[in-house]
Order: C-alpha cells, then sequence, then structure tokens
C-alpha cells in the first residue's frame, strides 16, 4: 500500500476566537461594556463597564477552554428541553417523532 497522506492544517479546524472566547459573546460583551462606559460618562459607569469586561473575559476564556463550541451546545439543548424531559422514568408519556 501507499502511505498517501494529506495535511490537515489547524487554522482549517479550529474555530474563531477573539481573545481565546467565543466571538460573537465576546464581542456582544465587549459592545455592552463600552457603550456603559461612553453613555454612562462617570467614574462609576467607568469602573462598572471595566469589571463587567474582566469577569465576563475571564470566564468566557475558562468555557472556551473547556469547550469552544459550548454556546451552539447551549443552545441547541434549549431547543431540544421540550422533547428530552429532566426526569424521565419508566411510566412518562411517549411522545410522537413525526
Amino acid at each position: 500500500m501507499n502511505n498517501f497522506r494529506i495535511k490537515i492544517y489547524s487554522a482549517l479546524n479550529k474555530p474563531n476566537l477573539i481573545f481565546g472566547c467565543d466571538r460573537e459573546l465576546i464581542l456582544m460583551t465587549g459592545v455592552i461594556s463600552f457603550a456603559l462606559i461612553f453613555v454612562g460618562m462617570s467614574f462609576i459607569t467607568f469602573f462598572l463597564g471595566v469589571i463587567i469586561l474582566a469577569i465576563s473575559l475571564t470566564s468566557l476564556r475558562l468555557i472556551a477552554k473547556k469547550d469552544p463550541l459550548m454556546r451552539g451546545i447551549f443552545i441547541r439543548q434549549l431547543q431540544y428541553k421540550s422533547f428530552y424531559v429532566p426526569k424521565a422514568t419508566i411510566f412518562a408519556e411517549t411522545k410522537q417523532v413525526h
């Protein structure tokens, strides 16, 4: 047999992350915190916006380190919530799948 190998570049296989976080979540958090900073125009809203950005950046990095596609998994789980009941028993009603 011929040992033919195909190179798969890692840049084509990795999800798009910004600052190590999910792209949509960090952009939404950044817009909210910068809007809070520039609309409030006081030291309190400035520090509040920076604190919100720092806490969310840290938590989103931890989430993306565990699973970069966690946001999509969570949204899909919310869509299937009505179909899969959290406490299934043998006496549960069966649902018809169309």
